[in-house]
């Protein structure tokens, strides 16, 4: 499977959401422990739902939690916090 170029802060939000395992958040989000995995490891893009799930599971606006790179013109997309 190849790489997305979507990274993401999910590994250190569950960190700090006390220890959260990949099988609790796939649980809160409809998903399995697999696809959190995956989406983590930035093997796979989640759909803009299930981003929005994740995004809410932690509090976050979905930018805080997904990072998408320089757009091809050039511009920066507004980094996370963490």
């Amino acid at each position: 499977m190849e790489k997305t170029s979507i990274s993401n802060h999910i590994r250190h939000l569950r960190f700090h959401a006390d220890e959260m395992t990949q099988q609790e958040l796939a649980d809160r989000i409809g998903a399995t422990r697999q696809t959190v995995h995956a989406i983590e490891a930035a093997k796979y893009a989640p759909s803009l739902e299930l981003a929005f799930r994740i995004a809410r599971v932690f509090g976050k606006r979905v930018e805080e939690v997904f990072v998408y790179p320089e757009s091809q013109d050039g511009t920066r997309h507004e980094k996370s916090m963490y």
